[in-house]
């Protein structure tokens, strides 16, 4: 099983690259991870990764291109890790999940002479996943290498940080809940300026909050989230993905 994860949106580039796939590997199995993730947020990338990939099978092949470095030095890898294995850009992406994970194993993905120096998801990340689909063993996909960027997400006590906005509007952080809680002080910031500091109500479903008010809640990873009951907290605050907050 290979699973997606990218950038693209709509465009035709998810496309291509499971028509890469196929042609190398027809009986690949192809998963549709996210490709909503805002444009070359890579951090927001490395969240989704690391909140998902437990929920697949093990051997799950991950195939994550956010590549705002695609055509530079930055190395292309591929990680064995005790549960399955991670495709893409050494820009952080891969990191944290392949940690959690357990790494086994890097190789260093070798460039074709002629890669695009726009599309190594094309060219490079998609014909590797296909050969390890296909059988080619993992030793043989390219050179030993070691990641060099290790994006870590912050949390310190009840300090993190904004790690998603889904579609919703949700602003997803990576704090977790405190057990029995009414309300929390939440309190954002910026570049270590002080954005806003606001008293939320904590509610442990969706329709048990009012309407048109903001509050917190639970969400599916088990951190907290501000949320607004049918309508997107995002649009009440000024805030974005990596904003630091505490939650107290």
């Amino acid at each position: 099983m290979i699973v997606l994860l990218t950038d693209f949106g709509r465009e035709s580039y998810v496309g291509v690259m499971k028509g890469v796939i196929l042609s190398i590997c027809p009986r690949a199995q192809l998963i549709d991870l996210a490709h909503h993730v805002t444009p070359q947020n890579v951090r927001e990338g490395a969240w989704l990764l690391l909140a998902n990939y437990a929920y697949f099978p093990r051997g799950s092949i991950f195939l994550a291109v956010i590549d705002p470095g695609v055509g530079t030095k930055r190395k292309a890898l591929a990680v064995k890790t005790k549960v399955g294995y991670f495709i893409g850009p050494d820009n952080g992406l891969l990191y944290p999940a392949s940690v959690k994970a357990g790494t086994v194993d890097v190789i260093e993905l070798v460039s074709p002479k002629d890669a695009s120096f726009t599309f190594h998801g094309r060219d490079i990340f998609a014909p590797a996943a296909a050969k390890l689909a296909a059988g080619v063993p993992f030793h043989k996909l390219g050179k030993p290498g070691e990641p060099e960027s290790k994006l870590n997400f912050y949390l310190a006590g009840r300090r993190g940080e904004v790690v998603t906005i889904d579609r919703f509007g949700n602003v997803i952080t990576n704090v977790p809940p405190l057990l029995n809680r009414q309300s929390y002080v939440v309190n954002l910031t910026r570049s270590e300026k002080n954005y806003f500091t606001l008293e939320l109500p904590y509610y442990p479903a969706y329709a048990l909050a009012p309407a048109n008010i903001l509050f917190l809640i639970t969400g599916s990873n088990g951190t907290l989230e501000i949320s607004v009951k049918n309508g997107s907290a995002a649009s009440n605050l000024p805030v974005q993905v990596e904003d630091r907050v505490a939650i107290e």
